[in-house]
């Protein structure tokens, strides 16, 4: 392949999303890497947050009904846009809670053990908030997760076969919770194949989005998906903490909420003070608590961007980079003992590259001191991940030119080959 910088700098003439860069604060000297985990702020997210606070200035208690985006539904109108990034309809997708939270209320909804289906079905390379928060809905419902919780285990310690996960999908499983994508290793599940299977058996089965919306399209409604849940502070740049969003198949919508809750109220009939819940016919049953505004305000200038762009087109470039950037981890690193621990193949692949080695930790620190900005993921992985956004091409080809130089003169050798408190 061609390596040449000059190769990058025409890569980004033909981008059509290079304009896009100019929308984010961008910190000179510093090549950002870590858009998989925490998005950069963009100029559009700044706006919209001023323009709710100028909102709460300028209305006080009435721009829950007043102002360019009255609050008491904002929620559910900027659900209707994340309903574009994974394919839901409109009534199907509610900005809500965050990851931990949406999964609590969607498990203690839909995990309804009967008879002899009372066990959960998860895997064991997923982000563990997940695993805590499933195994004490077994415990909250009297069951042992010991006996109760089925984790399908991963022939290589980075991805999990959908083999593996069909054949684990036993007559004992009420409930099955899986990433779209994993966190370490990137690999993209075929959701449809096991939504499928799944429902084949008359299990019901959720999705974590939160490695992959933003980044990659889904279709939850076409798939026929039973809920789903996911961030907005990766891919999505909503910033640290940002509101998160879960999906409701419309044929589950009218069922009673597992943790009913104020906002989940039929919104004509919240302030009427009853004391007999009436929920929503929509996924704004779902929510629990009263929005929080100002964690919601940048999505509403981080969405704009996204349907100016569209979903497809940042695939396609995501796509691109982050082959680009394997290409060339595999020309200029060779001799390394470095691993690419992600599918290589676009279809199985989300949005980050993941980069084993057995110094990460440190590399990692080393490469932090030269201005490129990773993610260290507990034992040996290296997270990198070019963002359509605001990654170009030539900041990848830098990001490589930085690691092999670090990697010729060892310079990792003089930090310690553990992780900060936050990795």
């Amino acid at each position: 392949m061609d390596t040449s910088k000059e190769y990058a700098e025409e890569l980004d003439r033909q981008d059509p999303l290079s304009h896009f860069r100019n929308e984010f604060y961008i910190q000179e000297g510093t090549l950002y890497m870590d858009g998989n985990s925490l998005g950069l702020l963009s100029k559009r997210a700044e706006k919209s947050v001023f323009r709710i606070l100028d909102s709460w200035k300028q209305l006080g208690i009435d721009g829950w009904s007043k102002g360019e985006h009255p609050w008491y539904y904002l929620s559910e109108q900027l659900g209707e846009q994340v309903a574009g990034l994974i394919g839901g309809e409109d009534d199907e997708v509610i900005v809500t809670g965050s990851t931990t939270v949406n999964l609590h209320q969607l498990a203690s909804t839909f995990y309804q053990p009967k008879g002899n289906r009372t066990k959960i079905l998860a895997d064991e390379l997923n982000f563990p908030s997940d695993i805590y928060a499933l195994k004490s809905q077994l415990e909250l419902k009297g069951y042992n997760p010991e006996d109760h919780f089925i984790q399908v285990t991963s022939r290589d310690g980075r991805e999990i076969k959908e083999e593996d996960i069909i054949e684990a999908m036993t007559e004992d499983v009420a409930l099955i919770v899986l990433p779209t994508v994993l966190y370490r290793s990137g690999q993209l599940l075929d959701i449809k194949r096991l939504t499928d299977e799944a429902h084949k058996r008359g299990i019901l089965i959720g999705f974590d989005g939160c490695h992959s919306v933003g980044v990659v399209p889904h279709h939850f409604h076409e798939w026929d998906v039973d809920f789903a849940y996911w961030c907005h502070y990766k891919y999505v740049n909503s910033g640290p903490g940002g509101v998160g969003g879960l999906f409701v198949h419309e044929r589950h919508l009218g069922q009673k909420p597992g943790l009913s809750g104020w906002f989940g109220s039929d919104k004509e009939k919240q302030f009427d003070m009853n004391h007999s819940f009436e929920p929503a016919q929509t996924a704004g049953a779902f929510q629990i608590g009263t929005p929080h505004l100002l964690s919601v305000a940048p999505l509403i200038g981080s969405l704009e961007l996204f349907h100016e762009a569209g979903i497809e087109q940042i695939r396609e470039k995501s796509l691109t980079s982050t082959k680009y950037m394997m290409d060339l981890l595999q020309s200029k690193l060779e001799g390394y003992e470095f691993t690419i621990g992600n599918p290589m193949e676009d279809e199985r692949r989300g949005g980050h590259v993941c980069l084993e080695h057995k110094e990460a930790a440190r590399i990692c620190k080393a490469l932090k001191d030269k201005g490129v900005i990773p993610d260290f993921r507990s034992p040996n992985v290296i997270r990198l991940a070019p963002i359509a956004f605001y990654t170009s091409y030539v900041e990848v080809w830098e990001t490589i030119q930085i690691l092999e130089d670090i990697m010729e003169q060892k310079l990792y050798e003089k930090y310690e080959n553990k992780r900060g408190v936050i990795a």
